[in-house]
């Protein structure tokens, strides 16, 4: 198998020189330098209106492609930004790029979300599930399944005992999801919408005063479980928020706690997949996130969430 070619910084430069009309006359062009937060992508700032995406492999050259035609799909039903690209194509034999517009903002991780901004987020949950599943399918986008909260539930037991030796967490505070509660809480048939699956604070465009702008990489967006996307948001900007948001765009308690308890498992596997060298994550944006979706919310003295027909229409 032939190694992918790993992106330069020469090799941005000449992508961009030949994209630009700014640098196809001989002058240097606009500065390029990496982004340093996580992705699969090689991504470059390139001055400071564009963005540069190159696809390191032929798999992510196919999502990346799959964006593409995304992006123009989800747009019209959204409150908020989708990137704009205003060129795309190959930069090495079968790997794409694509060229956006940057989405002017910093990211969840950089400024709090205020409670205009978690209208937008409700807006945007209310969005993607207006946007026509079989249309998004067409495009090529997969159906993922729902995750076993109770799979994930023992999986976070476990772990959870692992940072309780290491003075990180209290193992008991897992003891509020009972099996039952789990089984209680599994994602109903029927229930699948088009989620982003990736909705962490990076990928959250947010401006100074809170709003949220903008939604970035939709790579891997699949139809499936609401409750991923609720489950994302508790992680960026904090489980009262998320919840608030998702019972603006009309999810009932089922959803918002199924989202809640995802967030509190995988936090808690993360943190300790990172502890014990299985993840290089930064070790500070880990704990981070494990504290936003611990925080206690009312919603939590539900004990039987009603069922909401509007949760459990077909698609």
């Amino acid at each position: 198998m032939t190694q992918a070619p790993t992106p330069t910084a020469d090799t941005v430069r000449r992508l961009v020189r030949s994209l630009l009309k700014e640098s196809a006359n001989g002058t240097p062009g606009p500065d390029v330098r990496p982004v340093t937060e996580g992705g699969e992508h090689s991504t470059w700032w390139v001055g400071t209106r564009h963005v540069l995406r190159l696809a390191p492999d032929r798999e992510a050259a196919l999502r990346q492609r799959r964006e593409l035609r995304l992006r123009d799909l989800v747009r019209p039903h959204l409150p908020v930004a989708v990137p704009t690209s205003v060129a795309h194509g190959e930069w090495a034999p079968g790997l794409t790029y694509t060229l956006d517009i940057a989405i002017p903002g910093g990211t969840a991780e950089e400024h709090d979300v205020s409670a205009v901004g978690e209208a937008d987020l409700a807006g945007l949950l209310t969005g993607l599930r207006e946007v026509p599943v079989r249309q998004a399918e067409t495009l090529g986008v997969p159906r993922t399944p729902p995750r076993s909260l109770e799979a994930l539930r023992r999986m976070a037991v476990a772990a959870a005992e692992r940072l309780a030796a290491a003075d990180e967490f209290d193992p008991a505070r897992l003891h509020q999801l009972t099996p039952p509660g789990a089984a209680q809480l599994a994602a109903q048939p029927g229930a699948a919408v088009l989620a982003h699956h990736d909705l962490k604070g990076e990928h959250l465009v947010v401006s100074a005063d809170g709003r949220v702008r903008g939604v970035l990489d939709w790579t891997g967006t699949a139809v499936g479980d609401p409750a991923e996307d609720i489950a994302g948001l508790a992680l960026a900007v904090g489980s009262g928020a998320a919840v608030r948001a998702a019972t603006l765009a009309g999810y009932g308690a089922r959803p918002c706690l199924r989202g809640l308890w995802l967030a509190r498992c995988d936090t808690v596997i993360r943190l300790t997949d990172r502890l014990e060298g299985r993840d290089d994550s930064p070790l500070q944006l880990l704990r981070t996130r494990l504290g936003r979706a611990w925080e206690t919310i009312l919603l939590e003295r539900v004990t039987e969430p009603r069922e909401d027909t509007e949760d459990d229409e077909e698609v």
